[in-house]
């Protein structure tokens, strides 16, 4: 709020919004910050919610904000359709390099200013398996800690480090290192 500072006649879009609720345990990181942005945006009939899922629980969680099932990768949007953009620890999860930075231009082109997290790689502990060091090892070597500690679905999401997030933009951003959580906003 202090960063973007949204009015009540602002438009945001929320991309990765989850079928789980604000607190719930949530996912296979048991993360309970499921959709904390509509759980507490004063303004909630001006957001729009992007997620994968039907929205079927969400739509009852959240009656007031607008949902929309798609790929945050190919926002079914215009250009200029949204005053913010909002993504919170979506952008690891969406592919490799490529998506990534497929993922930052459909934000840049459907919003006129954005704010997103991610996870910060170079954190010792990693956040969606609360296991520390294990991130920085070879590939070979994480994927094996993350199936023997029954988190192989880990070895899906691609970490970025602040250099790493700068260079998913073409146009200048500020990158804010938080040290457990970097935030892009342009």
């Amino acid at each position: 709020m202090d960063e973007i500072r949204p009015s009540a006649a602002s438009s945001v879009l929320d991309i990765g919004a989850d079928a789980v609720g604000f607190g719930a345990a949530g996912g296979q990181s048991g993360c309970g910050t499921h959709n904390f942005f509509e759980e507490h945006y004063p303004w909630p009939s001006r957001v729009t919610a992007l997620g994968l899922h039907d929205g079927v629980s969400f739509r009852n969680s959240y009656p007031d904000v607008a949902y929309v099932q798609g790929d945050g990768c190919a926002l079914p949007f215009e250009d200029g359709s949204f005053d913010v953009v909002f993504s919170n620890a979506v952008i690891e999860h969406v592919g490799d390099i490529e998506r990534q930075r497929l993922f930052v231009s459909e934000a840049l082109r459907v919003g006129r200013r954005v704010f997103l997290t991610t996870p910060n790689r170079w954190f010792p502990v990693e956040v969606h398996t609360r296991l520390p060091l294990v991130h920085w090892l070879p590939r070979p070597a994480s994927d094996r800690a993350y199936a023997l500690t029954g988190r192989g679905w880990a070895s899906e999401n691609h970490l970025l480090g602040s250099s790493d997030l700068r260079g998913l933009f073409p146009c200048p951003v500020r990158i804010v290192n938080l040290g457990l959580t970097l935030v892009a906003i342009t």
